[in-house]
């Protein structure tokens, strides 16, 4: 069972990170994208690598039965992931115009 939560969570690293590329391809496919939300797509990138660091170490303290710890590296991996939601939501209302429709669908999702 532990195993497969922290393989899901790992797996949705993955999911967050194609998103997070296909942000910035889209971005840099435009003619002259906004140097802020390429800085926000680096924001982004720190974060997951900072959630990567913390489900690591969420391993190591579910291994010692640490499980104080582990709900504490939960919350800190989700709190980060809806920063970045919240964060990616907020500016995709603000470029609305800019973006095609498609395109904000799939940054949404």
């Amino acid at each position: 069972m532990k195993q497969t939560i922290i393989k899901r969570l790992f797996e949705s690293f993955g999911e967050l990170e194609r998103a997070i590329s296909a942000a910035r391809v889209t971005l840099e496919s435009k003619q002259q994208p906004p140097k802020e939300l390429l800085d926000h797509i680096e924001m982004y990138e720190e974060i997951l690598d900072k959630q990567r660091t913390l489900a690591t170490a969420l391993c190591g303290h579910a291994a010692l039965g640490e499980w104080d710890e582990v709900a504490r590296h939960v919350r800190l991996i989700n709190g980060l992931s809806a920063m970045i939601r919240d964060d990616a939501r907020d500016i995709l209302r603000g470029v609305t115009p800019a973006l095609e429709p498609q395109e904000r669908e799939m940054m949404l999702s």
